[in-house]
């Protein structure tokens, strides 16, 4: 048996094994040589033969593998059998330890076995053995003759005590060494020891019944023993065969883990287990680097100059990439067997699969935590995103106590659009890097600060101390708003510090908006929708800090609704109206046309003006449809009049954006058509920023309308910077002069000059001439004196509903039928 301990109690064991054994060969040389006649060899001749046979017995053992180590099983029971008959009981023991003696060193010399503790406490075991059972043979048989029964049972007791002392001395130090039961160590030697035993002792038997009549029968020994040598061989073989892949079975079993250092130290203590190594080292190799785990077998200190045993070394790859290596110090110099190679390149590749496995595992573990963090975060600033602003900042307003006020300070960047086109959009995401690392510095502990668009900032102010100021805060409160102006103020200078970018000295203004409330009164959600209806305040009245106004909201809300409504208003009758303003004839107030106005009367907010309304319109796909009604109820109104007997044509004011839409004309002859009116009753209003736009197209589509029949109007004449222009290139039925001059023309001798330029053209052009905004006698009286045939305001009459207008024509048309100059409609200009 051979242990190559170096713990405190196994050398002490070897200690006592060793003085045991020196023991027993001293008394046992110092015992009489008293023999029996019969023996067949003289004393000193047998004590030659025991050690000869000692030694044979050592070398033509076999060794199994028991954990780390490896026990002896050799011809030991048939060498004390024999040796007692032919040597002195006294001097076995001195003939045994020289013959094991000499047997070891020979085996240590061949096979490399560099651990003399190993070889001193493995003779001196057997020593002490064939000491113990010379003693219980010589008491038992006496001066039995060879043949006789006595002396047959004398030798196989002698042989159990053999058996029982080696035996015990095997359990007890792997006991000490190992950290392993003793019951399960006694019956894994028992189990390989046994047999080889129980054979020893019919071969020894065997021997000396063939000493004692034949001799020569002894030749037929050998190949008997090469059988029973296969056969014990065989037998140990598979034993360690099927522990060794049961262990391997338990060990890929252990093997998947959670982390590579699980799997590395699973995969370790199941190398150690399945193979009984004295040691394991595992390289993982990844695309971070190589790492190297390690592990010594129980009651091993293993340490480079004392490592006995082969070193196996095996890559492991998966799919043909290389995940590491796996060293394996086995246990003997004999080994590794052919089965160990394999059951060694098995594991390695199951090892390697597991390491394979948990590193694609940790992937998908970093990956969902990289993807839950952008989940919540900027990727580029590394601030917390929109989505996470209220589920992080919410826990902070609650925490905040009630009497207390909370802020959101938001933060656009100015013109960073220029920022992009200029830097590239390498510079403008640092120059958001660097505003957001400045938002952070500036934060005090308990503010949150996050990126909430593309170039927007917030920032959370749990806690703000308050000023006295009772102005807009209700029951004379302490107010918090002038404690976060200054806040906004000192982010705003801050911000606005140069800065480096890409070799470019800049520097970034912001606009910030301001929402203050009370704690525990509302969540971060609404009080940065209100920070940004404060930013867009601060735009549109181009100043650098804006507060929240409560008015705001409901335009707000409104604006988001109105597309929606005006959808539901289309599908009612009474929603979409006309107001109608007569035209009318300076000097006899006949009426000379009438200007459709829309409104919307809306369910909600009342009446609405077309500044209410028309810009959405016009930005949307709403527009053709809008046009459509209101056509159809101009000229529903203006068929109401004709049938009266007023033969006056409606104004309709036409939208940028239909002049530009090819399809227009027909849209208007489909009108027409629908309500059987001649399209001479039909005038279209367009402003001068309609005339200059696009004027290809919008040249041709009012070249199609005119072309029909429909006559144009020019409005707002003189508010441009092309009204000449306009008039000159694109012929027109009507100039309109914007009230804006009609307002000013008494006092002012420039608008008296506009207005008469304009009605000076007019006759020259031969339109007709119509000033807008009449509101007093005078301005009658100096429109009458320029020469200006017609005119439109509250002085003659307000705008009407269209159940109103009828009587309201007939009644100014009753007052002077015969002065009544109408819109040409022949189309000339």
């Amino acid at each position: 048996m051979t242990s190559p301990t170096r713990t405190q109690p196994v050398r002490v064991l070897t200690i006592v094994v060793v003085v045991a054994a020196l023991a027993a060969v001293v008394l046992g040389a110092l015992q009489p040589v008293d023999r029996p006649v019969d023996r067949p060899l003289s004393p000193l001749d047998g004590v030659c033969v025991a050690a000869v046979l000692a030694a044979i017995a050592q070398l033509a053992g076999l060794r199994f593998r028991l954990g780390p180590d490896a026990v002896s099983v050799s011809w030991a029971e048939a060498a004390v059998v024999v040796g007692f008959v032919v040597a002195p009981a006294g001097w076995l023991p001195a003939a045994t330890l020289a013959g094991t003696g000499l047997a070891w060193l020979l085996l240590a010399w061949l096979t490399g076995l560099r651990n003399t503790a190993e070889v001193v406490h493995l003779v001196a075991s057997m020593t002490l053995g064939v000491a113990g059972a010379a003693l219980i043979t010589s008491l038992l048989a006496g001066d039995a003759p060879v043949n006789s029964a006595r002396l047959h049972l004398a030798l196989v007791a002698g042989a159990v005590t053999y058996l029982l002392i080696t035996f015990g001395l095997v359990v007890l130090t792997l006991a000490l060494h190992r950290d392993v039961a003793p019951g399960q160590i006694a019956t894994r030697v028992l189990y390989a020891k046994l047999p080889m035993s129980v054979g020893n002792v019919l071969v020894g038997l065997c021997a000396v019944f063939a000493l004692a009549r034949e001799p020569l029968w002894l030749l037929a020994f050998g190949p008997a023993l090469w059988l029973l040598h296969r056969t014990y061989r065989f037998h140990l073989r598979a034993a360690e065969e099927r522990r060794m892949w049961e262990a391997f079975a338990v060990a890929t079993a252990r093997l998947p883990g959670t982390s590579e250092a699980d799997v590395a130290r699973a995969g370790l203590r199941g190398a150690l287990d399945v193979f009984g190594a004295r040691r394991a080292e595992l390289e993982v190799r990844t695309d971070n680097g190589h790492r190297r785990y390690a592990q010594d077998g129980p009651g091993h200190q293993d340490e480079p100059g004392t490592r006995s045993g082969p070193a196996v070394t095996r890559s492991m790859a998966v799919s043909g990439r290389p995940v590491g290596e796996l060293t394996v110090w086995l246990g003997e110099p004999s080994l590794p067997v052919p089965q160990d190679d394999a059951a060694i390149t098995a594991y390695g590749e199951a090892l390697a699969g597991a390491l394979h496995d948990v590193a694609a595992h940790q992937r998908i573990v970093e990956l969902d935590a990289r993807a839950a963090h952008d989940r919540v975060h900027d990727p580029l600033t590394g601030l917390i995103n929109r989505l996470s602003f209220g589920p992080v900042g919410d826990p902070v307003l609650r925490a905040v106590d009630r009497g207390r006020h909370v802020a959101v300070l938001l933060l656009d960047v100015v013109d960073f659009r220029q920022v992009n086109s200029t830097l590239g959009h390498r510079g403008g995401d640092e120059v958001l890097r660097l505003v957001a690392g400045r938002l952070t510095d500036l934060a005090r502990p308990g503010e949150v600060v996050a990126r909430t668009g593309d170039d927007e900032f917030a920032l959370l102010v749990p806690e703000i101390a308050a000023l006295t100021d009772s102005a807009g805060w209700p029951h004379g409160e302490s107010s918090p708003l002038p404690a976060t102006l200054r806040r906004a103020r000192e982010l705003v200078e801050t911000l606005r510090l140069p800065m480096e970018v890409a070799g470019v000295r800049l520097a970034v203004e912001v606009t910030v908006g301001v929402a203050v409330a009370g704690a525990g009164q509302i969540e971060v959600s609404e009080l940065l929708r209100r920070a940004s209806l404060a930013v867009g305040r601060a735009k549109e009245l181009g100043i650098t800090v804006g507060t929240y106004d409560s008015g705001q909201d409901a335009s707000s809300t409104d604006q988001l609704a109105l597309l929606a409504e005006l959808q539901d208003a289309f599908v009612a009758d009474d929603q979409i109206v006309l107001h109608l303003q007569p035209a009318v004839d300076l000097v006899t107030a006949a009426p000379t046309g009438v200007e459709a106005l829309v409104r919307w009367r809306h369910p909600r907010r009342g009446q609405l003006s077309p500044g209410d309304f028309l810009p959405a319109v016009e930005r949307s796909e709403l527009l053709i449809p809008f046009t459509r009604r209101v056509l159809d109820l101009a000229l529903a109104a203006a068929a109401n009049w004709n049938a009266s007997g007023i033969d006056v044509p409606v104004s309709v004011n036409v939208s940028a954006r239909s002049l530009t839409d090819p399809t227009f004309p027909a849209q208007v002859t489909e009108a027409l058509r629908r309500h059987r009116t001649p399209a001479s009753r039909l005038v279209l209003e367009i402003t001068e920023s309609v005339a200059v736009s696009e004027q290809d197209i919008v040249d041709e589509v009012l070249a199609r309308l005119r072309s029909s029949g429909v006559q144009v109007s020019l409005d707002d004449f003189g508010t441009g910077f092309s009204s000449l222009a306009s008039v000159t290139r694109m012929p027109v039925d009507e100039i309109k002069i914007d009230r804006s001059f009609v307002d000013e023309m008494i006092d002012s001798a420039a608008a008296g000059a506009v207005v008469r330029g304009a009605v000076e053209l007019g006759a020259r052009l031969g339109v007709r001439v119509v000033a807008e905004g009449i509101e007093t006698v005078e301005q009658r009286a100096a429109l009458i004196a320029l020469g200006c045939p017609s005119a439109q305001g509250y002085h003659f009459c307000k705008p009407m509903p269209a159940d109103k207008i009828v009587q309201a024509l007939s009644q100014l048309a009753a007052a002077a039928p015969s002065n009544v100059t109408q819109l040409r409609a022949d189309g000339a200009s």
